[in-house]
């Protein structure tokens, strides 16, 4: 399509494609949230997406900016407690997808949220983890989506909040994980995907107007590329106007606020 696409558009809309009517998604604030109400409305209408706080197949309008979000009760099916969220459904193996972004991420795709420098001294202090360390061990699979850049994308990560797949090979299982961990991690240049037996994160996909260099260079380690590298597809009409009108929604919604 001809027009102008942004990589944070082209990041989301790639991540919603990963969903379909079947999965039953934990999902996360911001950039996970966005993905999967995209896919909501466009092409998987009978995903089941749960929120941290409790709140079972809810349908927002508007994107929450927290996970107590008065919309995501109200939009619920039904809402239960978080301690039946994480020992019912999420350890009951309950949730086929959980769906994760963060603020640094290594080759193994191991997650950061907690500090970025010494733990007991750190540059940043983040947000930490939340329920992002039981949702990476016990979701069925893994989604994250991020945006690239060397800061991200580091070659170690001062603390691991959430467990991707450890040191690489056979480690979630070494570990008693029966679960399959991350699968891909999308982001506004690619997609990567865990190698089948390194676990190493490969690129598999690169954006439309993006190239292999521009990716190369966002990465703090040396990345690998698949043999064949593939090119996303581009965004549809209906992917990008419907996006773009739950933002809209959500602008006006938290400016109103």
């Amino acid at each position: 399509m001809s027009e102008t696409v942004t990589p944070t558009e082209m990041m989301t809309i790639a991540a919603a494609r990963a969903l379909t009517n079947a999965d039953i998604c934990f999902v996360g604030i911001g950039a996970p949230s966005a993905a999967c109400n995209l896919a909501r409305l466009t092409h998987a209408p009978d995903i089941t997406l749960i929120y941290e706080s409790g709140t079972i197949a809810t349908k927002p309008d508007v994107l929450p900016l927290s996970i107590g979000d008065g919309e995501l009760c109200e939009t619920a099916l039904f809402t239960v407690s978080v301690p039946e969220m994480f020992r019912y459904w999420l350890q009951g193996g309950r949730i086929t997808t959980g769906f994760l972004g963060g603020a640094q991420i290594d080759r193994f795709a191991n997650l950061n949220t907690t500090v970025v420098g010494d733990y007991a001294h750190p540059k940043v202090r983040l947000p930490g983890g939340g329920g992002a360390p039981e949702i990476a061990s016990n979701c069925g699979r893994i989604l994250i989506t991020m945006a690239m850049g060397t800061r991200a994308f580091v070659e170690k990560l001062p603390f691991i909040t959430s467990m991707g797949h450890g040191e690489g090979g056979d480690h979630r299982a070494r570990l008693g994980l029966k679960t399959k961990g991350p699968t891909a991690v999308i982001t506004d240049l690619c997609i990567m995907e865990p190698d089948p037996l390194t676990k190493e994160l490969t690129v598999t996909s690169i954006h439309p107007g993006v190239a292999r260099e521009a990716v190369a260079a966002a990465s703090g380690w040396p990345l690998k590329f698949a043999t064949a590298v593939a090119e996303t597809p581009a965004p549809t009409a209906e992917e990008l106007s419907v996006l773009r009108d739950i933002q809209a929604r959500t602008r006006h919604a938290h400016k109103a606020a």
